[in-house]
């Protein structure tokens, strides 16, 4: 007797809807590129119109997929981006928290160049920090509403436990989606709702770090453009390089999938085995 094989996935992600913030570019596109290819519905909600060419190019059929232009730092504008998602698919399965923005600059700088200014202070806090908590707490009431148990992802930064120089506000706020995610684990739960973080260390070029950004980095830990280039190529990294956007997106499929249904208020290191020690 022929045995029938029935082709399914690993991750079991297909027809899973999925919102990830910051898709239209960097690590975030990246992710949502890998969760199409496994078969999800994915709503690219960013602030930039890059987000809708994206749709084009991200796997499987483009009208499986949906962009919504959303700014993370105003409830009002994530509440339309999920009013559109339930409208289009029904529901919500995973979140991914990526949207986040970097400047770098010192707490003191004698010369005034890259001090930290408090306009920069409020938008960084506004994007990383603001951000995740109006987007968890508007989507987790969906699920709740609808009875989903979803898994809400936080894309944090290995810099927001260890700390870096001339990017204090930056990791300031990655280190408080280490707690969100660990407390709102606490919270949402009980509603069958999984909150874990990923939290990459050096990754390889993408189109978000930019002239500006390497300029003001440079700048404030004294050293030139060239000189920062050739630390990100010799790294402390025990594996000797540098991670890719893929490994990282890899491990965000890992974790929405139920393949790691037990995974909860955790944040996974993703550095290479670079860390203080």
């Amino acid at each position: 007797m022929e045995v029938l094989k029935i082709k399914t996935s690993w991750l079991n992600l297909e027809g899973k809807v999925v919102i990830v913030t910051g898709a239209a570019s960097g690590i975030g596109r990246e992710i949502a590129t890998v969760l199409a290819e496994n078969g999800s519905n994915v709503v690219v909600a960013d602030i930039s119109q890059k987000g809708q060419d994206i749709i084009s190019k991200l796997p499987g059929e483009s009208a499986r997929h949906l962009y919504i232009r959303t700014d993370v730092t105003k409830r009002a504008s994530v509440e339309e981006m999920v009013k559109k998602t339930t409208a289009t698919y029904k529901r919500i399965d995973i979140l991914v928290n990526n949207a986040g923005i970097n400047m770098p600059r010192l707490l003191v700088d004698p010369k005034g160049k890259y001090e930290l200014r408090e306009e920069e202070f409020d938008k960084m806090v506004a994007i990383n920090q603001k951000g995740p908590y109006l987007c968890t707490q508007i989507v987790a009431k969906e699920m709740i509403k609808r009875g989903i148990k979803g898994v809400i992802i936080n894309i944090t930064s290995e810099c927001g436990l260890e700390g870096s120089e001339g990017q204090s506000c930056y990791a300031a706020t990655k280190g408080a989606l280490y707690t969100f995610t660990r407390s709102w684990a606490k919270e949402l739960g009980k509603y069958g709702i999984r909150v874990v973080g990923v939290a990459p260390s050096i990754v390889e070029k993408t189109g978000i770090r930019t002239l500006e950004y390497e300029e003001a980095l440079a700048y404030t830990r004294g050293i030139t453009i060239k000189q920062l280039k050739e630390g990100y190529e010799k790294v402390s990294v025990p594996l000797g390089r540098v991670g890719k956007p893929r490994e990282i997106a890899n491990l965000v499929c890992f974790l929405a999938s139920d393949k790691a249904s037990y995974i909860d208020g955790t944040t996974y290191n993703i550095s290479g085995g670079k860390s203080r020690g």
